[in-house]
């Protein structure tokens, strides 16, 4: 695949109200075909629609449940996400997860969440696309019970190490490399040499985690260059090597299709 994919951009949030057609522009001309949007709760819902019947070419939405809206009234959440999932297609559960950096008032809810979200992939047959912020073991031990031969999806936003990783991608998992990639004190630069390429993902978490040298500021899915090229870097693979497995890699996972490791 000649192209570049972002699995992961929230582009519909405010941040991009005053010049979202340049920023979708700027991600054509640098390449990005193709960019999933991940849902946080009812409150996200109607943007993220609206951006994808104006830009149905480009912009492919998810339905799920964030870890950080799960409160105790989550059941009413997950009600709306569930008549979605009933209503039309959708490129994936997401983004549902756990989180234990901002608040863990409602890990109880947010394991549960996590089950039924589980349970609503398998159901509609869709890959999971997982959160999981200071959680990664938390969030691995809640998977591997629930796994089977169909389930699938990404842990978004990888940050962790590589026994983390290895364990990931032994469930058939892959793994999303972000802004991250770039950090000096990142940790990537030790983890993604020994990671399968095939079982990576590239993703901006736009408008967050920008990657070096715009680390601060708003991320955008044009970003995915710099996040591939600190990638092609570590692999020692030239970057259209490394465009034409990720994107391949992109596509599988949202056939809910398992990686196909190379190694």
């Amino acid at each position: 695949m000649n192209f570049w994919t972002d699995t992961h951009a929230h582009i519909y949030a405010d941040d991009f109200k005053n010049d979202l057609p340049d920023t979708l522009a700027r991600a054509w001309q640098a390449g990005i075909q193709k960019i999933y949007m991940p849902n946080i709760d009812h409150t996200s819902v109607d943007a993220m629609m609206e951006v994808e019947l104006k830009h149905r070419e480009q912009c492919v939405a998810m339905m799920g449940l964030h870890p950080c809206s799960v409160k105790k009234d989550f059941e009413k959440e997950l009600y709306l996400v569930e008549d979605w999932l009933n209503k039309r297609k959708f490129a994936a559960v997401g983004e549902m997860g756990t989180d234990l950096y901002w608040d863990k008032t409602f890990w109880e809810q947010q394991k549960e969440a996590f089950i039924i979200q589980v349970g609503l992939a398998k159901k509609h047959r869709l890959p999971l696309v997982i959160h999981c912020r200071e959680s990664i073991d938390e969030t691995i031990a809640l998977l591997e019970p629930l796994m089977d031969e169909q389930l699938t999806g990404v842990f978004h936003c990888f940050s962790g190490n590589a026994e983390q990783a290895k364990r990931i991608c032994a469930l058939g998992f892959y793994l999303g490399i972000g802004g991250v990639a770039t950090f000096k004190n990142g940790g990537l630069d030790k983890v993604l040499p020994e990671t399968d390429v095939y079982a990576m993902v590239l993703e901006t978490d736009s408008p967050y985690l920008a990657p070096v040298p715009y680390r601060g500021k708003r991320n955008e899915p044009a970003y995915v260059t710099l996040v591939a090229q600190r990638v092609a870097e570590l692999r020692q693979m030239n970057k259209e090597e490394l465009q034409y497995i990720t994107s391949s890699n992109a596509a599988r996972l949202f056939a809910n299709q398992r990686p196909e490791s190379k190694s």
